[in-house]
């Protein structure tokens, strides 16, 4: 267990390279279970999540070696068809495994996914899904068990574009027999980083990126190199950082594009941003403007994985704004944490209204989820005094070293163990 220790009111300046994307990499390693050659992975992060999902594929048999930021799975000559009930808890994203896992094994068993508490993310759409592509699947006491004769090409419809529901009929039909389109498609940057993967290996995906993806299965798949696209909410969060500390920062090795949400809302609330072609450099102002209103939604509209460190420089601009949570119904546990820091914060369902405070006090807090314990430390950055935020594990799930990069650009953090 470690806890951050901050000092709060030094701006943020210099600049810091993004880290690979966590909503891309795992189920990029998930993938390559399905070729018996070598696949490597260049600009993976260190990140709790990923620890767990190397023990995932050491646990279904794959070899899998780390150098530094590159992370080389080999085979074993076999593939187990079942995932670890406990890593299952851990880690919700576990679940990405099982469309993997029927393309190798035409078998899966498997619990119920864990992961941060923000609320029901049912695998509904998944299972499915994946009965349209012919798998049989039996639940039972808290397990799926899912296999196939064969896996078959067909025509998906998501009644919501998820995230993960495209990840897994993408990886279950890219070996499939025909031709599989999903309509509704979630369209994600991660998603068309998984697809380039795929394609990378042999695969046959188009339009990966847009509401229709189209699979054509292939015989085989074989091993590639590659490299994971930046994350586009850490680089996100670090633009706040330097929002919320009146600071002045470079984030390079970044992808603008896919980040038009959150520079827009910072331009809105007052900040200055030149955006270049693989980098953002950010100019505060001392206090920020509030906006009128925020709204979650699927990509490309305002990623609900920001919405929490946006809601600290909310907290802190001038005027009130309004928050409102398409995507996750609890996704607000931060907000007590903020109000013991002196945020005026007001929560109605799934609407949070925020009203602009002169600035934040110290407090020990403590983080619930990853976006949320994020928050908390962008708030700490900014408050007057010294701020405590425990529960750090969750924050390592998504930020690689977070305290680190915030140290060599200023802020006065450090981790205790």
């Amino acid at each position: 267990m470690s806890r951050f220790e901050i000092i709060g009111k030094a701006p943020i300046r210099g600049e810091i390279s993004v880290q690979g994307a966590k909503n891309a990499v795992l189920p990029i390693l998930a993938a390559t279970i399905m070729t018996e050659e070598v696949c490597v992975i260049d600009n993976c992060p260190y990140l709790r999540d990923v620890d767990k999902t190397i023990l995932v594929l050491r646990g279904l048999g794959s070899k899998v070696m780390r150098t530094d930021h590159t992370i080389t799975v080999s085979d074993n000559g076999y593939c187990d068809c079942e995932i670890c009930e406990t890593l299952m808890r851990q880690m919700r994203s576990s679940i990405i495994f099982l469309g993997a896992i029927l393309t190798r094994c035409k078998k899966a068993v498997l619990s119920m996914p864990g992961g941060c508490p923000i609320g029901q993310r049912p695998i509904d759409l998944h299972l499915k899904a994946l009965k349209k592509l012919g798998v049989k699947i039996k639940e039972e006491h808290g397990f799926i068990y899912c296999y196939a004769d064969k896996i078959t090409g067909a025509d998906i419809h998501l009644d919501f574009p998820s995230v993960g529901a495209t990840e897994n009929i993408m990886l279950a039909s890219v070996m499939a027999q025909g031709t599989t389109t999903i309509s509704n498609a979630a369209r994600e940057p991660e998603i068309k980083d998984l697809a380039n993967f795929l394609n990378s290996m042999g695969a046959k995906i188009t339009g990966a990126g847009e509401s229709q993806i189209r699979i054509e299965g292939v015989c085989e798949l074989h091993g590639t190199r590659y490299r994971v696209m930046p994350d586009r909410i850490v680089a996100g969060t670090y633009l706040i950082a330097a929002a919320i500390t009146g600071g002045d920062i470079t984030i390079t090795d970044a992808e603008p594009d896919n980040m038009n949400a959150i520079c827009d809302t910072l331009i809105q609330m007052g900040a200055n941003l030149d955006i270049g072609d693989n980098k953002i450099h950010i100019m505060s102002a001392d206090r920020l403007k509030a906006v009128e209103i925020i709204r979650t939604m699927p990509y490309p509209g305002f990623p609900t994985d920001i919405q929490s460190p946006f809601m600290s420089l909310l907290s802190v601009a001038n005027g009130t704004s309004i928050l409102v949570e398409n995507i996750f119904e609890n996704r607000f546990r931060h907000v007590d944490e903020l109000v013991r820091m002196g945020a005026d914060i007001k929560v109605s369902g799934r609407t949070a209204i925020i009203k602009g405070v002169d600035e934040l006090y110290g407090a020990t807090v403590r983080a619930r989820e990853l976006r949320g314990g994020a928050a908390l430390v962008l708030a700490g950055l900014c408050a007057n005094g010294k701020t405590i935020v425990d529960n750090t594990e969750y924050i390592d799930r998504g930020y690689e070293r977070i305290e680190e990069c915030l140290s060599k650009c200023g802020a006065h953090i450090k981790r205790v163990n």
